[in-house]
């Protein structure tokens, strides 16, 4: 671990790697688990804002949970989530016609409807963040079924920092992620 500005970094993001691989995993990470995916507090005000957009990008089934649950839920420990079907998929996930798992918000974002990507969790991940009162934890999340993410990152050489540098960048700004790639080369280079 190593700290730079107020965030403490696992070395994992820097020597691991990772690269996405929707054909293999069929966007497993969006259906398997037992939580929503991690909301942050002004995350919720956008949902409530940009909801009536995608009402028609998401299946019937996310949206009655939606209707039944509200747009988030908020766990024991007064986090906030993303709504589930049946305590498995995410609600606002959308099917392609490869039975591939996509985000309906980002597909109403690639559309040019809203200017919200996704949940800055979801597009972070491998990156989860856990903050603490005086700093925020950045760590490598393993999880099995994204091992094809990680034979395609070796295969093309990208560590999980770069993957995710897009979302480091929305979540940090641009200086702390220059910074962390200086960090990266310089460890590279000794």
């Amino acid at each position: 671990m190593f700290q730079l500005q107020k965030t403490i970094i696992s070395e994992e993001i820097l020597e691991k790697e990772f690269v996405c691989n929707l054909s293999a995993c069929k966007g497993a990470c969006c259906v398997d688990g037992d939580a929503g995916a991690p909301l942050e507090s002004e995350e919720l005000e956008i949902l409530e804002e940009v909801f009536p957009v995608l009402k028609k990008y998401l299946r019937k089934e996310g949206l009655e949970a939606i209707e039944k649950q509200g747009k988030y839920t908020t766990n024991e420990q007064g986090e906030h989530e993303t709504t589930l079907v049946d305590g498995a998929d995410c609600a606002y996930v959308i099917y392609d016609d490869k039975n591939v798992a996509m985000c309906g918000i980002e597909e109403a974002y690639n559309q040019g409807e809203i200017s919200f990507k996704k949940p800055v969790s979801c597009h972070l991940y491998p990156i989860r963040i856990k903050q603490y009162s005086e700093f925020a934890a950045v760590n490598y999340d393993k999880w099995e079924i994204c091992d094809d993410a990680c034979s395609l990152g070796q295969e093309l050489g990208v560590p999980v920092y770069k993957f995710v540098k897009q979302a480091l960048e929305r979540k940090f700004g641009e200086d702390w992620y220059a910074e962390l790639d200086k960090i990266a080369k310089e460890r590279e280079n000794s």
